[in-house]
């Protein structure tokens, strides 16, 4: 029955982000049940796109990509594919018809991965960040939203935000591990062999920006979706309190963490600003 094979796709969605995310996986773990698991192909989708660019590196990592890509369009215009994690994502795209574009957009910054090294310019940086980062939170505005248009309009702007601040959190902390093992640079006007603590302030200046403009559409998301979300936004932002207090020279020589108990602690104290209105 396909409505086994369904249930064994969305199965694989959420072992992917339980797998690759502890700190996603608890955040959506806070969504309405109505929301959960199309947040969970969601990241299905985007996670396996950017393991092949990022650690497939035994492997012809172009041409799993393009099959990817080919096995993706396959999945959107057919309803189906034998690939679970596709399988899944295709009946969210669908269910809340998520714009092509985005997707679109997703796949080529992903593309980039493969070859590009560094971003000059802030036209590159910025365009790379839409297509990694806010495109993923405006498709999860989309379910967040079930399908409100005026509601998705109004959030856009601060889902975009939300998304960048959250990649660009991801960049800093992963700052060792893409200049030394993938060759990347991702900020622009910024010399990582010399990173000082004022380059590192104006790039957490950037972020806490993203970030304030970010909350602001978390106060405003139904409420299926607020707690999830303000919890993601308290963990990433609690990681860019610890890149901000640590030297420069330390973020670049190892990956900065929250650990699992620091998390606990956060949800806790996140639920009861939620529960008193707080946020």
């Amino acid at each position: 029955m396909k409505s086994i094979f369904d249930n064994v796709s969305k199965e694989c969605s959420k072992a992917v982000t339980n797998a690759y995310s502890t700190s996603f996986s608890m955040a959506t773990k806070m969504l309405s049940d109505s929301i959960r698991q199309d947040i969970y192909n969601i990241y299905g989708f985007v996670r396996f796109a950017d393991e092949i660019v990022d650690t497939f590196h035994d492997f012809d990592k172009e041409k799993l990509f393009t099959n990817f890509e080919n096995d993706l369009e396959n999945a959107l215009e057919d309803k189906i594919s034998l690939n679970p994690i596709l399988n899944a994502f295709q009946e969210t795209y669908h269910k809340y018809n998520i714009d092509k574009h985005l997707v679109d957009a997703f796949m080529n910054s992903m593309r980039l991965d493969l070859s590009k090294k560094d971003y000059l310019t802030e036209e590159e940086y910025k365009n790379y960040i839409y297509g990694s980062a806010d495109v993923v939170g405006l498709m999860c505005l989309k379910v967040f939203v079930k399908g409100d248009k005026n509601k998705y309009e109004d959030l856009k702007d601060s889902a975009m935000r939300l998304g960048s601040a959250f990649q660009k959190v991801n960049f800093l902390r992963d700052l060792k591990a893409d200049f030394e093992d993938l060759s990347r640079t991702y900020f622009p006007n910024t010399d990582l062999n010399h990173l000082d603590e004022a380059s590192k302030q104006s790039i957490i200046s950037d972020i806490e920006s993203d970030f304030s403009e970010g909350l602001k559409g978390i106060k405003q998301l139904p409420l299926e979706a607020r707690f999830g979300v303000f919890m993601a936004y308290r963990y990433y932002n609690k990681l860019l309190q610890k890149l901000k207090n640590t030297p420069a020279l330390e973020i670049k020589s190892a990956r900065i963490r929250v650990p699992n108990y620091k998390k606990i602690e956060l949800l806790t104290r996140s639920y009861v600003k939620y529960q008193l209105n707080l946020l």
